[in-house]
This record gives C-alpha cells, structure tokens and sequence, in this order.
C-alpha cells in the first residue's frame, strides 16, 4: 500500500457465516501494524442466513470518512449464491479486484459478474477450511485471500499479528490456533487470481 492512499474493501457474506468478524479481524491486525482503521457491519434484520455487507477502511493517515463504501477497491463474496442476488461489482473500481468463495476458476465466475471485467479472484474457502478446521467456516481463508490479493498489509507480518491476536483470544484451545494458521497459509497459496 502506498504511503497516504487508502484503500477500502467492501465484503458480502450471509449471517453466521463470519463475514463480519473476518472484517473486524482485519482491522485489529491492521491497527497493530500501525495503520488507521475501520471495520464495520450494515445488515437489516439479524438472522443466519440473511445477506450482510460489511466494509473496511485501510490507511496510512487519519481517515474522516465515516460511510458505508460505495467505490470499494476490494469485493470479497464469502457466499457465492449471493452473485444471483446482489449487484456485487456495484462501484467496485476498475483497478479493483473481487475475491470470491468458490471452487470454480477466475475465467469460470467472470461469466457471472455482469460485465465485470476486472481482476476476478477465487478460493475454494469451504474446502480449505473442512480440511483444516474440520468444519466449513469461509472466514479465515477469505481474510488470507483479501491479505494476498489487496497487498493491504504485508504478508509475513500478518501472520505473525494474527497468530499473537489467537493466542489472546484462544489461550485454552491451541488446536483452534493451529488449525486457523493452517488454513490462512494454505489460503494464501491457493487463491487464484485472473
């Protein structure tokens, strides 16, 4: 990132499936880095399943901006069903790139973003995540994928952040923090950009 630009990622998600709180993850980890930060939800009524958007504000200054992002740099789709229903590329920015959880290719996907011809990112988050938490939980692959693809905050350091912010939150459960650091790494290999 460069010095004083900031950058803003918008996410979509359904409730339950942490979408927000991957959201608000980036934003402590970005904090502890030094940067100024927002992170924060906007859903109607809360009930699992329901769309939510959820939005990120990364920079080196000072942000006064406190909206809702229209033009985002970054989309991240953590439910792929939510491409028939919600105009995900709405403002996304033409240098921008969207992120989505699927098994399919960028080339596959890019037939369904409505014209979108920008960058076009994928990562299989359900399988990535059963296979290293034992449960499909989206959250954890899709902030590696955002980490890699924006180049928001740097890779290395990321993970050592993240992993101290574990260790806080799951002292009593090392396996949570095992597993949650393998599938970051594991997402970060994988993500496909097109």
């Amino acid at each position: 990132m460069a010095t004083n630009e900031m950058v803003e990622i918008r996410w979509h998600g359904r409730g339950g499936q942490g979408a927000k709180m991957a959201c608000l993850l980036l934003a402590d980890v970005a904090a502890l880095e030094g940067k100024f930060v927002q992170g924060f939800p906007e859903y109607g009524p809360e009930r699992m399943g329901a769309p939510i958007t959820a939005y990120n504000r990364i920079s080196e200054k000072r942000c006064t901006i406190h909206s809702n992002i229209y033009d985002p740099d970054y989309v991240v789709v953590v439910d792929e069903s939510l491409l028939d229903s919600v105009d995900v590329t709405a403002g996304l920015k033409a240098g921008g790139a969207i992120i989505i959880n699927t098994a399919s290719s960028p080339q596959e996907m890019r037939e369904r973003l409505q014209g979108w011809d920008g960058k076009v990112c994928t990562i299989d988050a359900r399988r990535i995540s059963e296979e290293n938490l034992g449960k499909n939980l989206p959250n954890t692959p899709m902030l590696a994928a955002v980490v890699k693809v924006s180049g928001v905050l740097e890779t290395e350091r990321f993970l050592a952040d993240i992993e101290e912010s574990f260790k806080h939150k799951f002292a009593a459960k090392p396996q949570v923090i095992e597993g949650n650091m393998a599938t970051l790494k594991k997402s970060m290999e994988e993500v496909q950009i097109g």
